[in-house]
């Protein structure tokens, strides 16, 4: 799809997801995952709509990562009956009210960092602790949460002495998101599972689930330590992945359509800048430090998003052609493809430049 292709019946602002792209890169995935002997099972944050989560299933996921149980609610509503809540929780009354009512509908695993969230997660469980797995959270260098590798036994021994079922350990590399890490971050992926997993073993305990993977490191982790990867971006893309090289323009399934509606005076000899009717409240304000923009136009490689109000966005133009004009239609990539699914209601799916039909972003908010 061109931008001379975004559908006439599409507003702008609006997100467009490109089904072709997006079957493409979800089959791209799963095939070589499964050719790794990994399983995968991707982080629905990042998309929370169901016809997507379906596509992955039926590509061969073996399950959904949800951050939270709001997500694992929704999921769980729509028929996926294999969910991780990808995250230490500390349980209230009525979060184990809700735990204990998704593990009536849906194999579930939670995981876990400390021995005191272990036992009051137990707790809460109640009778339910026995169908309820959990994974050990270890920290392979991000240093968000998780614990260190030597210590995921004594996390594993407080969980089934909580009535826990302990089926193995889990990290997130979120520290690959940084340009020249993801191999890094996968090396020390593999040698954070390898040795939780050694201590888990030693203190008698299987660990037939080691799971680990972001879309940055998914295609380079191995199976001589993990078991299974989590990766979330890559079913869209984003600017942040291309900018790091997991990506290539070819492969941004979401795009924010925009329309071109002042041009900005600029000092001569200073680069052409000019405005669409897309800001943050669509695109999200991630700009980690080393990301040369807010974003970027699918079209327009050179151009760089370099402000954001609520509402708009200014593109700084660096090609040798005039910059687009008032009333052009363009299509922008945004940094966190995450933040932006979590800013809208629904999606536009098109393909061969028409909408098809439109998908209801069904955990947007879902925040707890």
């Amino acid at each position: 799809m061109t931008a001379q292709m975004i559908p006439a019946d599409v507003e702008t602002p609006d997100i467009l997801v490109d089904l072709d792209v997006l079957d493409r890169n979800i089959t791209r995935m799963a095939d070589t995952v499964r050719a790794k002997g990994l399983a995968l099972r991707p982080h629905a944050k990042t998309h929370k709509i169901p016809e997507i989560a379906a596509r992955q299933l039926a590509a061969g996921a073996t399950g959904l990562t949800v951050a939270t149980i709001g997500e694992a609610e929704v999921f769980a509503g729509a028929g996926v009956d294999d969910l991780f809540i990808a995250y230490p929780l500390w349980l209230s009354d009525r979060k184990a009210g809700r735990l204990r009512d998704l593990a009536r509908k849906a194999k579930l695993t939670i995981g876990v960092d400390s021995a005191e969230g272990a036992a009051r997660l137990g707790q809460g469980l109640g009778t339910a602790a026995g169908s309820v797995r959990v994974l050990v959270e270890v920290d392979s260098g991000h240093h968000r949460s998780g614990v260190r590798p030597h210590s995921a036994a004594d996390v594993a021994r407080a969980a089934s002495d909580a009535g826990l079922d302990v089926a193995g350990v889990f990290t997130f590399p979120g520290h690959s998101y940084a340009p020249g890490m993801p191999v890094a971050a996968a090396a020390q992926e593999q040698e954070a599972l390898r040795l939780a997993a050694e201590a888990l073993a030693a203190a008698g305990f299987t660990t037939g689930v080691r799971s680990g993977g972001s879309t940055p490191t998914a295609l380079l982790t191995g199976d001589s330590a993990a078991t299974e990867v989590r990766p979330g971006v890559y079913v869209f893309g984003d600017a942040q992945q291309l900018e790091l090289g997991r990506c290539a323009p070819e492969d941004i399934a979401l795009t924010v359509a925009a329309t071109v509606v002042s041009h900005h005076a600029v000092e001569p000899g200073t680069p052409p800048r000019f405005i669409i009717d897309a800001g943050s409240k669509i695109l999200g304000s991630d700009k980690p430090a080393w990301a040369t923009g807010y974003g970027r136009l699918l079209d327009h490689p050179d151009a760089r998003i370099t402000a954001l109000s609520e509402h708009h966005a200014t593109v700084e133009w660096h090609s040798p052609e005039g910059p687009p004009a008032l009333g052009e239609r363009l299509r922008a990539i945004p940094n966190h493809v995450c933040l932006a699914m979590n800013l809208v209601d629904d999606v536009a799916v098109v393909s061969n430049g028409s909408l098809v039909e439109r998908w209801r972003v069904a955990a947007r908010g879902k925040n707890s």
